[in-house]
């Protein structure tokens, strides 16, 4: 009998990228969504699709019966909400505790967590896995470090096998549906609807790369231990702009604001949304964290235990860029 592995999130653009991975790497897969009746992510892929949605118990129940492996996916990613506390932040924890104490009444063998590179201290200039972040202005960032915090401690207390991986900003292909925040970035400046460049510095990642080192972190990866997912050094929204060029050359150069004027923005889209309701385009959370950024982050650990070794963020985003030309043609 194969082993079976459930991937939760499955139509979101990492889980979908890994469900593809590993139905090509001959594994047998469920794909954990909380509509099964969207089946448009899975045409033509050999999975079951089953219903698993973190907040309900039941669900994960039968989702996970007779799974050898859990790659725990979902989550709530989205950096803004008018209520972020009953939105973004107790969903995550609570999903986490949720799934994490069904894996140990299931007997799951090993768990691949995914969390975020936002969960880092960015007080450091080179980040690595030993350093929390505190990033409680931000709901994501927030909702991120307290959840794998506390899957960390579930997966000690009930003797689960877990590792964590914290992916950078995911970038690449089969990205159905609404277009992740991390995407949106690309398709704005391709679509030349980007008005400005707010010289974000951003440590993209192909999804590519990040599906490979889950499937390894999953076989090599030690128990307990967090292991990054990116590239070493950021790209920044100019460098975006010069790469779409190569594949619209109509694409504009806009202004570059100083952050002054970037903060202004921010501050008055958000009071907008707080009014209507509206995600702000942009935060005073992402120019303070992100304006000409220089942080840099330590793969010694994923390349020495995984053999992580993620392709040039550039070539990443020009062939992102390519796909979502042909998705919005």
């Amino acid at each position: 009998m194969k082993r079976v592995v459930l991937v939760t999130g499955a139509n979101g653009h990492l889980g979908n990228n890994l469900v593809r991975k590993l139905i090509a790497n001959g594994e047998t897969v469920r794909a954990g969504v909380r509509n099964p009746n969207n089946t448009t992510p899975f045409k033509g892929l050999n999975c079951d699709i089953v219903h698993a949605d973190l907040l309900d118990k039941k669900s994960l129940m039968t989702a996970l019966d007779g799974v050898h492996t859990l790659y725990q996916v979902a989550a709530v990613y989205k950096h803004w909400a008018k209520d972020p506390e009953k939105e973004i932040i107790q969903p995550n924890l609570l999903g986490t505790k949720n799934i994490l104490q069904i894996a140990a009444q299931q007997k799951i063998k090993k768990i691949v967590y995914v969390s975020s590179i936002a969960t880092l201290d960015r007080q450091q200039d080179h980040m690595n896995e030993l350093s929390w972040g505190h990033a409680s202005e931000n709901p994501y960032y927030h909702s991120k470090t307290e959840s794998e915090k506390l899957a960390l401690k579930l997966a000690e207390r009930l003797n689960l096998f877990l590792v964590s991986v914290l992916p950078g900003a995911m970038i690449g292909p089969h990205c159905h549906g609404r277009l992740t925040p991390t995407m949106t970035i690309l398709k704005n400046i391709l679509m030349n609807t980007q008005p400005i460049d707010p010289e974000l510095h951003i440590h993209f990642v192909s999804i590519e790369d990040v599906v490979n080192g889950m499937i390894v972190a999953a076989h090599k990866g030690k128990k307990g231990e967090r292991y990054i997912l990116s590239n070493e050094s950021c790209v920044s929204t100019s460098d975006i702009f010069q790469a779409a060029k190569t594949i619209s050359p109509k694409i504009k150069t806009p202004l570059k604001p100083p952050k002054s004027v970037l903060q202004l923005m921010a501050f008055t889209m958000e009071l907008i949304g707080k009014i209507t309701g509206k995600e702000p385009n942009l935060t005073r959370h992402t120019v303070n964290t992100y304006y000409k950024d220089k942080h840099t982050l330590d793969l010694s650990k994923s390349m020495e235990e995984l053999g992580f070794n993620p392709q040039n963020p550039v070539k990443a985003i020009q062939s992102t860029l390519a796909y979502l030309k042909v998705r919005q043609a």
